[in-house]
């Protein structure tokens, strides 16, 4: 039985429901499927444990440049101005401070730079350079137990969302299904995708054959697997990154980072506030390398070796960048993490760096916690890119998003709604005043 679609999208993820969202909503495409391969969407990286629930502006990620985070900021405030306007009974996020925490004079001179020279403090009008006292109002446990000498500085916002990405994927595709000819299959395994002269013909385990227009692949590190299959994303490879957390009894308010280093594609290590519980503080993420697609899922390291490619490129590539001098230590530290007892007590002292009384009977390994991330590896250049992939081709659009890519979820799903205007030639519009009122418009200003 084949099925007929304009628009096929891949993945139900927060990538991909944003997109059936936008579509749905603020186009007048006809005929929309969302093809997801769990049980409901959003159960990989996007469900809530498997994440940071950071929502990411770039005002307190010190690896940002100003570039950068004024592209994430527009994408981070359409997805606060969605919460603002379709979350008032805080089912879906929570809104807590937010700051980034510099211990010791050199640290503090890099956040002032930050702040008062590299444009920052304009950039984010609501973000303040606060020092030890107004540190302590906010976050007691930050300062007590530090040496009264050491210098401590923090830029602080009250932006600080902590979002269940899983809850909003799931708000979004609720909306869009409230839409005539919107379908949405779950428990639904792509098999391949098959692209004609004039179409796309979408090979599913479960419901036969999905025939359409355009497609959408949106299935995080599934998304290059499908890509390079069809002839797409020559050059490519990937570095699955595996995150997680311990967990520890409330000692924050709200959510404190610390200062990252600008070469390194992961986040340091943070104590945040659980979205749904606020007696849990969670610390991390840590960040292992894993021959995987799918944290804990054995079936996608045969995966992960399709998307490798065992190119001479590919094991080039991975020399190169495993060669570097600050990503090899720090990979071969966070190896050290998954060590049962030695592994808590070389996590400690990241811990202590903003909680200096933690003790290690105060902490946990956060059992079933965390996610894979795919990290972009460029195999012509042999260096690794940092930041989301998009490949475009003839009326197919492929999505590999690595943080923040949640936090800019909408923004992504805007610029593809834009280029399916374009796939399709006019036969579509795209409302996207309308979408900036529902979303950005909600959100509040200084």
């Amino acid at each position: 039985m084949t099925q007929e679609y304009d628009l096929v999208i891949v993945g139900g993820g927060i990538s991909g429901a944003s997109l059936l969202y936008t579509a749905a909503e603020f186009t007048d495409i006809e005929r929309i499927a969302l093809i997801e391969k769990e049980s409901e969407v959003a159960r990989i990286n996007s469900h809530r444990t498997n994440n940071s629930q950071t929502l990411h502006f770039g005002d307190i990620e010190t690896n940002y440049t100003l570039e950068k985070a004024k592209d994430v900021k527009e994408g981070a405030e359409l997805l606060a101005g969605y919460l603002e306007n379709h979350d008032d009974e805080r089912e879906m996020h929570s809104k807590r401070s937010k700051m980034v925490l510099a211990v010791g004079e050199e640290e503090s001179a890099q956040l002032d730079a930050r702040y008062h020279e590299e444009g920052f403090g304009e950039l984010f009008p609501k973000l303040r350079d606060i020092g030890r006292e107004e540190i302590a109002e906010l976050e007691p446990a930050v300062v007590e137990g530090r040496e009264p000498d050491t210098e401590l500085r923090a830029l602080q916002t009250p932006d600080g969302y902590v979002v269940d990405y899983g809850a909003v994927a799931q708000s979004f595709v609720a909306k869009a299904e409230e839409n005539d000819g919107v379908d949405v299959f779950t428990d639904t395994t792509v098999e391949r995708v098959n692209q004609t002269d004039e179409e796309f013909l979408v090979e599913t385990e479960d419901e036969g054959w999905f025939e359409s227009d355009t497609t959408v692949v949106a299935a995080g590190s599934h998304s290059l697997q499908i890509a390079k299959r069809m002839g797409y994303g020559e050059g490519m490879s990937l570095l699955p990154v595996a995150g997680s957390f311990f967990l520890a009894d409330d000692f924050l308010n709200g959510k404190v980072y610390t200062l990252q280093m600008k070469k390194l594609p992961f986040a340091a290590v943070h104590g945040d506030a659980d979205v749904h519980d606020d007696s849990i503080t969670r610390f991390g993420p840590t960040a292992k390398l894993v021959p995987a697609l799918e944290r804990g899922e054995l079936s996608t390291v045969s995966d992960f070796f399709d998307v490798f490619g065992m190119s001479p490129d590919s094991f080039l590539s991975y020399a190169n960048i495993l060669a570097d001098r600050v990503l090899l230590p720090y990979v071969l530290k966070n190896l050290v993490y998954d060590v049962p007892e030695l592994g808590k007590r070389a996590f400690l002292p990241d811990v202590q760096k903003v909680v200096p009384s933690a003790e290690l009977e105060d902490i946990s390994r956060a059992k079933g916690y965390g996610g894979v991330r795919p990290q972009i590896v460029d195999t012509e250049n042999k260096t690794l890119d940092m930041g989301e992939a998009k490949i475009t081709g003839e009326n197919v659009i492929f999505n590999i998003t690595p943080s923040p890519g949640a936090s800019t979820c909408l923004k992504n799903a805007m610029r593809d709604t834009r280029t399916l205007m374009d796939f399709f030639d006019g036969d579509y519009e795209f409302d996207e005043e309308a979408f900036r009122e529902e979303t950005i418009g909600e959100f509040p200003r200084a």
